[in-house]
């Protein structure tokens, strides 16, 4: 069968792939695979026969790229694709398990910053937040939703000096919890900070092997190269079939997972070639 991959239109030109990932499209397309578009927005806002309608029937299975979706959003968009057709390889447990962080955090439990996090709803901050950070040592934290931080705005609305300052901790939660607004998925995470001495690498893992070894998106330019071995196991027994891992070492020594992500949404950096991608992703038997 032949590679399909399932990317999101451009907003001005529909019929045409999202210029973000206008690199990866010709990765494919020179891969002998098929592209085919979905309306993201249209997605986004509920409406999923219309983010499909440009999706011919019958594709048979498929890879999602595009942009982040949330757990509600990519089980829709794998329901609708499947009743025509064309499924997405990646089951919507597994997206969810992979791209948010209570999912995949205690697989990598010794491997991962300790976390804690509670559900949330936007605009919202935990009445007892001291209680929630309980688990977590004294000293520095960083605070994030179940898949994105504000590292951005580093001082405001992320790193917390000391955890156990409740009074500070709830300002710089509502702060995060402020700017993610509307966006803010699935609820509060506060995970233990760690000084890590390398820029971070971003491994790429299909069918849990490592496929791709590159750079973080925020630092195309540094290639750390990660110590795999630990890390490994604990992505095989995640069970998910493409994921990354972003990995940094720690002062110590020790290399350590930051974040790991699901390998349909991830950001592939401008200065890898996506065919060192593309050719690791299985075709359908």
């Amino acid at each position: 069968m032949t590679l399909t991959v399932v990317f999101c239109a451009d907003p001005l030109n529909p019929r045409r792939v999202e210029p973000h990932f206008a690199r990866e499209a010709a990765a494919v397309r020179d891969h002998y695979g098929q592209v085919v578009l979905i309306d993201h927005d249209a997605l986004q806002q509920g409406d999923v026969s219309t983010a499909i309608r440009r999706v011919p029937r019958d594709l048979g299975p498929s890879w999602y790229r595009g942009w982040m979706l949330t757990a509600a959003e990519y089980t829709a968009l794998a329901a609708a694709l499947k009743e025509r057709g064309t499924p997405l390889l990646t089951h919507p447990g597994d997206y969810r398990r992979a791209h948010e962080l209570p999912g995949w955090h205690d697989t990598f439990a010794g491997l991962t910053p300790q976390s804690v996090w509670c559900p949330l709803t936007p605009g919202s901050v935990p009445d007892d937040l001291a209680e929630l950070v309980r688990p977590l040592p004294q000293g520095p934290a960083v605070v994030k939703d179940y898949v994105k931080s504000r590292k951005h705005e580093w001082e405001e609305a992320c790193y917390v000096p000391d955890v156990k300052n409740v009074a500070q901790l709830r300002t710089i939660v509502a702060k995060m919890v402020a700017l993610q607004d509307e966006f803010l998925a699935g609820g509060l995470v506060v995970r233990e900070f760690e000084p890590y001495d390398t820029g971070e690498a971003r491994v790429w893992w299909v069918d849990g092997e490592p496929a791709l070894i590159g750079p973080h998106p925020d630092e195309p330019d540094l290639y750390p190269e990660p110590d795999l071995d630990v890390v490994a196991p604990a992505v095989r027994s995640l069970g998910c079939r493409f994921i990354t891992t972003d990995l940094a070492r720690r002062v110590d020594g020790q290399w350590r997972v930051v974040e790991v992500g699901d390998g349909q949404v991830s950001d592939l950096p401008t200065t890898v070639d996506p065919m060192d991608l593309y050719a690791h992703l299985p075709v359908p038997d």
